[in-house]
């Protein structure tokens, strides 16, 4: 799929925000709409190696879990997060988010997300409606963390490690 991007400005430093984004487990504060059940991969949920896993709560979504794994930190500018789901995970995703200063003491959050599906089953499941299925989705999820970061309101419940 192609990427699709959406942003939000934020009224908080631009380190404030990337420290928040840098622990994956405050994402499920911001996503719980569309991505539930999270669990985190490891004790330590801040910086390169953490990852979560977590089910995409798509409609028709047979194979709903994923991951994501914490690749790249370029404080505070950009954090890159590589993984994959649907069956057999062989659905590759990458997600970032770039942080740019704004207006004020503000900062202007970028959210992208890319999909590779590995089969032509897989592409024509994210044909019919995926996408902005996808953007609708995310452009909440931007407004949320604007919401925790600047009224520090309407949070998520915070994941814990999976049990073996």
């Amino acid at each position: 799929m192609d990427a699709i991007t959406v942003s939000t400005n934020i009224s908080r430093p631009r380190e404030e925000v990337f420290d928040y984004l840098a622990d994956i487990a405050n994402h499920a504060e911001f996503s719980d709409h569309y991505l539930v059940d999270w669990h985190l991969l490891r004790e330590d949920p801040r910086g390169v190696g953490a990852g979560a896993r977590f089910r995409v709560s798509a409609p028709l979504n047979r194979f709903s879990w994923a991951d994501l794994t914490i690749s790249e930190l370029q404080p505070p500018y950009r954090i890159l997060q590589r993984g994959r789901g649907g069956k057999f995970n062989r659905i590759r995703i990458v997600v970032t988010y770039t942080l740019q200063p704004a207006a004020g003491d503000g900062t202007r959050v970028e959210l992208t997300v890319e999909t590779e599906p590995a089969l032509p089953s897989d592409q024509i499941m994210e044909a019919f409606g995926a996408r902005g299925w996808l953007k609708r989705k995310s452009a909440r999820s931007m407004r949320r963390l604007r919401t925790i970061l600047e009224e520090d309101r309407d949070r998520g419940r915070r994941p814990t490690v999976a049990a073996r």
